[in-house]
């Protein structure tokens, strides 16, 4: 298994009154697998998924990413663990405007100290696989939403990650834009990669080998 939870919980304050996001959650995830995380809004689908990313920790509970529990490290030790083994896909692509494509999609590497050549080429091999070779020196503002997507994929994909996380990463593409996305994760879950999206989408979910339904802060078992 990559992925194991035990207990997973977590709760946060807002406006002085305590919410509890996730409420136990006991989870498996195994190595190359399509896992989709569903389940209404508020459920605590992006919570989760925060958590498995290691951008947030939980409150109480084991969270083993290949063997390694990582719920009680460090800021500095999640972030290697993120840098080295996570590639993080979000709704609204998170692209500096000021910077081009191939430069945006070179920042992981930037961070794990990569010499600039094998930067330039290994940003340029993950931009090619996406579709946008053509597009390397434009900006964010100069692309659509679905090559905004791809590049946010390309930049998720330059670390090697053992894991990838999507958190509806077609929430704001229409739905031919959408399904294209959606064959690059499945292209990717086919050599190899570990994925978990989250996603409202039932015929997204459908693509999944495994589904994970959340309901008020806990798997839902009924589902």
């Amino acid at each position: 298994m990559l992925i194991r939870t035990g207990n997973l919980r977590k709760s946060y304050f807002l406006n002085k009154n305590r919410i509890e996001a996730l409420k136990g959650i006991d989870m498996e995830v195994r190595q190359g697998s399509f896992t989709a995380i569903v389940g209404p809004s508020g459920s605590g689908k992006s919570t989760l998924l925060y958590i498995l990313g290691c951008l947030t920790q939980p409150s109480e509970g084991t969270y083993l990413l290949d063997g390694t529990d990582v719920s009680s490290l460090s800021d500095r030790s999640l972030s290697k663990i993120r840098n080295r083994n996570i590639g993080f896909i979000f709704q609204t692509f998170n692209l500096i405007p000021q910077m081009t494509v191939l430069e945006n999609t070179e920042i992981p590497l930037v961070h794990s100290g990569t010499a600039r050549k094998e930067r330039l080429e290994i940003s340029r091999k993950y931009l090619e696989m996406v579709g946008l070779s053509h597009r390397l020196l434009h900006r964010p503002s100069e692309l659509s939403g679905g090559e905004m997507q791809r590049a946010a994929i390309a930049r998720a994909l330059v670390t090697e990650p053992l894991l990838v996380l999507a958190d509806e990463p077609t929430g704001n593409l229409d739905s031919k834009i959408g399904s294209e996305i959606i064959e690059i994760l499945r292209s990717l879950n086919s050599s190899g990669k570990t994925v978990i999206i989250v996603t409202h989408s039932s015929s997204i979910a459908a693509c999944a080998d495994e589904i994970i339904s959340l309901r008020d802060g806990r798997v839902d078992e009924n589902h």
